[in-house]
């Protein structure tokens, strides 16, 4: 963790600071390994179209970050489907990458992603879903298992 670029975003009172016993679930890759990340994501042509590239998934779900719906987006979070226990790659950019639970994704999605300045691709092993915490405060979910789209934000107008 000390080499990590995105360090201070978990272990700074100005920012967060997260328990000892979920930090030390906090897996950052090594710069070698978050650019095998990075690789990886481009090379599937994953992002070639905004938010996925076309017909990548079958189903795509959206929701957008508020001030005050914290507790919303972590209810839309879990209701994706995923086992608390898997382990999800994060990717912000070719340097900074790292694997976590999703259950610590859920818990402190506000201290991986930052609206703005990021945009975060969150995928696992099978590649069969990914996450897009994108810049402007908007979370896109792509799958190609079963899945039913939430109507939370139905009434939002989304960039894509």
């Amino acid at each position: 963790m000390d080499d990590f670029g995105r360090k201070w975003r978990f272990t700074e009172e100005k920012y967060d600071i997260l328990p000892d016993q979920h930090l030390d679930q906090l897996k950052p890759l090594d710069k070698e390994a978050a650019n095998f990340l990075w690789d990886y994501i481009s090379k599937t042509n994953l992002h070639n179209d905004i938010p996925f590239k076309k017909d990548f998934f079958r189903t795509i779900d959206n929701t957008r970050i508020l001030d005050g719906n914290e507790k919303e987006i972590k209810k839309w979070l879990y209701h994706r489907g995923l086992p608390f226990d898997k382990p999800v790659f994060l990717s912000w950019d070719e340097t900074d990458a790292m694997i976590v639970p999703w259950k610590l994704l859920i818990k402190y999605f506000d201290s991986f992603y930052y609206g703005g300045s990021d945009d975060l691709t969150i995928i696992d092993h099978s590649l069969n879903w990914a996450l897009l915490f994108f810049h402007e405060d908007e979370i896109y979910f792509g799958t190609n298992n079963d899945f039913k789209t939430s109507e939370t934000f139905a009434d939002i107008d989304f960039i894509w």
